[in-house]
């Protein structure tokens, strides 16, 4: 599907969120995305995903959540400098600032108000979930790339998440310890949450990633499908 895309600021009450809006030339009104980045900033390749998805029949907004700090890009091979850039961010702040992006989306003309999902990469897979905590009569669908396993503990805070949530992990995530990973997916069968996973073999993290050395594509072409499918099952 033939897209159209923009650089647009969203007002909140800390100051402006750039963001990269993606959104089909064919008439809407479409579902809505949320695409949060990783710790390397609002860089080329979150803003290609937004496009890919939003070719697929959605109206996608990816948010620059270093927005207070100057809006940094991190090369990918600059880890330590990314991390310290994500370490800046307070949770509180950003599941906000993912409200004020919602509700820009919720309120565009092209875009299905009640038809609203999220999904992010690594530290935005964390973001993604929070969120989904924090709005959960905003969100209809989560897709969590590598990212999120450390909330398995709070279950106060997985309790509150109503929508479908879709878990995507590499086996040999130096990051992401398996054992984590599988106590989320324990503790969200426990809380009678509809949860999907995939844990990928021989995959690392950042998999899904082209432009990183860890991009496996076998892993990355599933776990497209697998988005695919799941957004168009709860969004549409």
């Amino acid at each position: 599907m033939e897209i159209r895309t923009k650089v647009l600021k969203i007002p909140t009450a800390a100051g402006q969120i750039p963001a990269h809006l993606a959104r089909p030339i064919a008439h809407g009104p479409f579902p809505g995305i949320v695409v949060v980045m990783e710790a390397f900033g609002l860089n080329a390749n979150i803003s290609t995903v937004a496009d890919r998805i939003a070719g697929e029949g959605y109206v996608t907004l990816a948010p620059d959540l270093y927005y207070r700090f100057g809006s940094p890009v991190v090369p990918y091979a600059d880890v330590p400098r990314a991390i310290e850039w994500m370490r800046k961010l307070e949770p509180v702040r950003v599941v906000a600032d993912i409200g004020a992006v919602l509700a820009h989306l919720k309120g565009r003309p092209e875009v299905r108000g009640e038809r609203l999902g999220i999904t992010g990469f690594c530290m935005g897979g964390t973001v993604a979930l929070r969120s989904a905590a924090q709005h959960p009569a905003d969100l209809a669908a989560v897709v969590a790339f590598y990212g999120g396993a450390s909330l398995a503990g709070d279950l106060e805070l997985l309790g509150r998440i109503r929508a479908p949530v879709l878990a995507l992990w590499g086996e040999q995530d130096d990051l992401i310890p398996l054992d984590q990973v599988r106590r989320l997916e324990e503790a969200m069968r426990r809380l009678g949450k509809t949860y999907e996973t995939r844990v990928y073999p021989g995959a690392g993290h950042g998999f899904f990633c082209d432009e990183r050395g860890s991009y496996r594509p076998p892993s990355a072409e599933d776990a497209w499908r697998l988005l695919r499918r799941f957004l168009s099952k709860y969004l549409h």
